[in-house]
This record gives structure tokens, C-alpha cells and sequence, in this order.
């Protein structure tokens, strides 16, 4: 028995956490009443065709890239008490590094608190994720721009949050308290205000999101932007983040707002496949103090996943469009054409998109192709 109870601590404490974010394949291994440990492992490889801007010396450049390797870890204690930990493959340092670590109070679907390292509440979009999004692969940082300028890494933040899903599970709701100041606007974080010399507050970062379920519901505190026909979704969200004295520069100090609403709304038809349809809009405030990363976006994407399959798998021909209108004169627009190949959802899963992308301020039209693999055990 004593043997028994070290075994079973030592794979609590290696793995640290529960089930993950969203339904994914993975191992588990059950040792008691509400008591288990999951590992999973997460992969996207792409070879991107570019082309350069007239600034970088023009022509092409063709990069075959890791851009993911993940390795998802869960654990139970018991029925109330979870916790998730997650690693990321950093290629920039070539290194692996931490990615989420929270705990999880999980008291009913109405009520629960995590608390850790995680994404706070935020846009469908940043909720659902690289592996979930319509075209998979990494958001182009156009229109949902948190996180955006410093990576995954930035995107995640230190808090709390409670969450859940009330009126019969149609309305979801999730507020958080975070340290903020390092979500990737182009402002100085606490670490480097400090280098500069410049003071920083003990200010938070609140932030919240609600969304309401007109047709099938989608429970949980993750969102995901493409059910694949496996559920009706018409649903409505909204979300903020307000942090006083959350953009530092050498200028000054001001306060970070930004606002969003999102609609996403998928229809199964029997016999012949789903039709998604999303929309998006953003507003961004940085006080004044960071003109190229405040101002208003927008994003519309259209899909089409057939029931047939074709081989191992699916097709899924997508067009998604994104904006942002920045303060400083600056408008960005992308524009991407893209054919999936479904094999398992999520985790098996073959892209192609084509994507135009512009910026007024150089006028350059630049056009890229991007071929990847998808996968998740």
C-alpha cells in the first residue's frame, strides 16, 4: 500500500496537470476514483514559399519550419482538484520551454477557478487557439492582435480566473486577474522598465469574456473556432481587458483597453457536409503612447467541410479576411485562400493556404504559400 500511494504521488508530480484545453488524442492512465494522469503530444510542421518585400532586397525565400512540438501533460486528484502543465518547443532559442502551468478548482460547471500560468479570458480566436483555429497553423496577427507582436509565450499571463457556464449552460463566463504588462504591443515590460530606469505600478490586468449558445453548446473555458460538422454552434461573445498603467515607454505610462466582439455560427448538412461562417471586431487603446498597435480591426472567414471523404480524409476549402485600421495611418490587410485535408479532426490534419498580405504604408503587395502537417496524439 505505502509503495502504492509513492507511485501514485510520483506520477502526480510528473505529470501536474489535468485534461487539457480541448478534446484531443493522448494516453491516460486511471489509478483510483477520479484519479488519473494524461500525456499528449502536439505537432505542426510547415515549408513556406515567401515573398520578400522590396526593403528585405526582394525575391523569395522557402523555409521548411517547425513551428510547433508541444507536449500536453493532466492530472486528477480527485473530482474537485486538477491542474495542467504544457511545454513548447522555443525554435528562435532552440530550446523547450514552459508554456501553461495552472491549477484547476473545478466545483460544478456553474463555478470554477483556475490559477497559474495560462491564456486569460479574451477573443474566440485567441481562446481557440493555433491547433483549433479554421486554417490551423499560427493567427496571422492581423486583426487578433494580443499576444501577437511576442509570441505564444507572451500570451499566456500569471492570474486567476473563474469561469463557467450558467442558464442551462447557453451563457459562459470568465473574468481573471493577471499581471499583464508583457502582451506584445511594441511597450516596454516590467523587466525592461526596470533596465530603463523607469517606475512601474502594481496595477492588474482584468480581463473577461461572455458568449451565449443559441444551438448546441460549447462548454469549458477554451473555445474552439471549427467543430468539423460535429456540432450546430450560433453563438454571440464579447470580451475586454483594462489594465491601469499597462503601457510603459520612454514617453510615459497610459493605460491599456481593448474590446471585442466575435459571432461564429456552423450548420451541419446531413448527407452533404457543414457550412462556418465567423466575424469578428476589435478595438484597441494604448493611450495614445503606442499609435501603431491602437486602433479598430476586423475579420470575416468562410468554410465549407464536406461529409464524403475522399481517402483518409475530408476536404475543407476555406477564405479568411482580416484588417486593422492602426492610429498611426498604418492599414494592414491579409487575405487567405486555403484548402484543408481532414483526417481526424484536429489531430490529423494536411493545409494549404495561400495568403496576400498589405500594408499601406509600403504599398507592397506580398504573397505567400504555406503547406503543413498537423498532428496531435
Amino acid at each position: 500500500m505505502r509503495l502504492n500511494n509513492i507511485h501514485r504521488m510520483a506520477l502526480i508530480a510528473a505529470a501536474l496537470a489535468a485534461t487539457s484545453m480541448h478534446a484531443r488524442a493522448g494516453a491516460r492512465y486511471d489509478f483510483g476514483d477520479d484519479q488519473y494522469v494524461t500525456f499528449g503530444i502536439g505537432t505542426r510542421y510547415s515549408y513556406t514559399h515567401a515573398e520578400r518585400s522590396s526593403a528585405d532586397g526582394g525575391g523569395h525565400v522557402n523555409n521548411p519550419n517547425l513551428d510547433s512540438a508541444r507536449l500536453y501533460f493532466g492530472a486528477s486528484l480527485n473530482k474537485y482538484l486538477k491542474a495542467t502543465f504544457s511545454t513548447e518547443w522555443d525554435g528562435t532559442n532552440e530550446r523547450i520551454r514552459k508554456l501553461d502551468m495552472y491549477a484547476q478548482l473545478e466545483l460544478a460547471p456553474e463555478f470554477n477557478v483556475w490559477a497559474g500560468r495560462f491564456v486569460g479570458p479574451s477573443e474566440r480566436a485567441n481562446m481557440a487557439g493555433p491547433y483549433y483555429s479554421v486554417g490551423g497553423g499560427y493567427w496571422p496577427c492581423v486583426s487578433s492582435r494580443y499576444g501577437c507582436n511576442g509570441g505564444i509565450y507572451v500570451a499566456r499571463d500569471d492570474g486567476v480566473a473563474i469561469w463557467g457556464n450558467v442558464a442551462g449552460g447557453r451563457l459562459g463566463y470568465s473574468v481573471g486577474a493577471f499581471e499583464g504588462r508583457h502582451f506584445g504591443i511594441g511597450a516596454l515590460n516590467r523587466s525592461q522598465a526596470h533596465q530603463a530606469g523607469l517606475k512601474t505600478s502594481d496595477d492588474l490586468m482584468y480581463s473577461g469574456r461572455l458568449q451565449y449558445d443559441f444551438w448546441d453548446l460549447e462548454t469549458g473555458y477554451f473555445s474552439t473556432a471549427d467543430h468539423l460538422g460535429k456540432a450546430d454552434i450560433l453563438a454571440i461573445g464579447a470580451a475586454f481587458r483594462h489594465q491601469k498603467n499597462g503601457v510603459i515607454t520612454p514617453l510615459g505610462k497610459g493605460d491599456y483597453d481593448s474590446y471585442n466582439l466575435d459571432f461564429q455560427l456552423e450548420k451541419n448538412f446531413k448527407g452533404y457536409g457543414a457550412f462556418g461562417l465567423e466575424a469578428a471586431y476589435y478595438d484597441y487603446d494604448t493611450d495614445g503612447l503606442v499609435r501603431g498597435e491602437q486602433g479598430k480591426a476586423y475579420s470575416a472567414g468562410v468554410s465549407y467541410v464536406f461529409e464524403r471523404e475522399v481517402g483518409w480524409g475530408r476536404f475543407q476549402p476555406f477564405v479568411h479576411w482580416q484588417r486593422f485600421d492602426a492610429d498611426n495611418r498604418v492599414t494592414t490587410k491579409q487575405i487567405d485562400f486555403g484548402l484543408n485535408y481532414v483526417i481526424a479532426e484536429q489531430n490529423a490534419m494536411i493545409s494549404a493556404t495561400y495568403s496576400r498580405n498589405n500594408v499601406t504604408q509600403g504599398g507592397e503587395d506580398l504573397d505567400r504559400f504555406v503547406l503543413a502537417l498537423q498532428l496531435q496524439y
